[in-house]
Formats: C-alpha cells, structure tokens, sequence
C-alpha cells in the first residue's frame, strides 16, 4: 500500500512539475526576447548593462528579488479563489505568472553569466537542464502531446 501511495504521489507530482515546465518553456525565450526589445530604448538599455556588470552577489539579488515580489501578488490571487471572485483571481494569476516568466527569463539572461560564478550553481544547472529536457522530452513525445499537436496543426490550418 505504501509502494502504491508513493508511486502515485510521485506521478502527480511529476505531471504537475511537467505542466509547469512546459508552461515556463513555452513562455520563456518569448517573453525574454519580449523584454529584450525594451533594451532598444536608452534608459533601458543602460539598466541591463548595469545588470550584466553586477557581481555574483548582486546577480543573484537581482535575479531573486523580482521574483519574491511575486509571491504577494500570488497570495491576492488566492483570497480572491477563497472569496468567490473566481475569474478576477484566474486573471491576477496568470498576469503575475506571465508577468514573472517575463522578468525572470530576462534577469536570467542578463545575469547567468555572473551566477555560473557560484560552485553550487555551476554544478547544478547543468543537471537541472539535463534532467529538464528529459522530462520535456518525453512529455512530448506522449501520444496527448502529438494529439494536441495535430488538433494545433489543424486548427492552423482552418484558420
């Protein structure tokens, strides 16, 4: 019984982290050259070469900290799930994961360079991003991937 509950709650866990990726991954080389576009304006500009220039230390603060602002905007969406303001909560959601893939696509192209300096971070990335197309690989090679991929390709097609 144990064996079984653990097999299950490792499934769900993998499904979710999998729909997770794949939102990331749909989202984030679009959303990061998005931003990068913004890099055409001067003052923009000039904030991600100070980005770029920032020390290891400084990269992570600046790599991080967008991404903890998040975390109460998240929140709001879970009280309006909790009062009933269902939709408004869904769109508070989704802006904030999408408006957070964003900034944090960018910062980590701004910022890698710098991150790599960290001995943790040099040793796992690399086995995070390995293990990363693993998954995403066999997602997509799953006959609901390749449905979802003809339905896509039709409705391309229609339109």
């Amino acid at each position: 019984m144990l064996s079984f509950l653990k097999s299950l709650l490792g499934g769900l866990f993998t499904v979710a982290l999998a729909l997770l990726l794949l939102f990331e991954e749909w989202g984030w080389e679009p959303l990061a050259h998005l931003l990068a576009r913004l890099a055409r304006l001067p003052l923009w500009a000039r904030l991600e070469q100070r980005i770029q220039a920032l020390p290891r230390w400084g990269a992570l603060a600046v790599f991080a900290v967008p991404i903890l602002t998040l975390l109460p905007i998240k929140l709001l969406a879970l009280y309006l799930f909790g009062t009933g303001q269902k939709m408004l909560g869904l769109a508070v959601l989704l802006s904030a994961k999408v408006l957070g893939t964003a900034i944090a696509a960018r910062l980590f192209q701004l910022t890698q360079p710098a991150l790599m300096q960290f001995a943790w971070f040099a040793h796992g990335y690399p086995k995070w991003k390995v293990w990363k197309d693993a998954l995403t690989a066999r997602i997509r090679a799953s006959g609901v991937w390749q449905r979802g991929k003809k339905i896509k390709a039709q409705v391309r097609a229609w339109w």
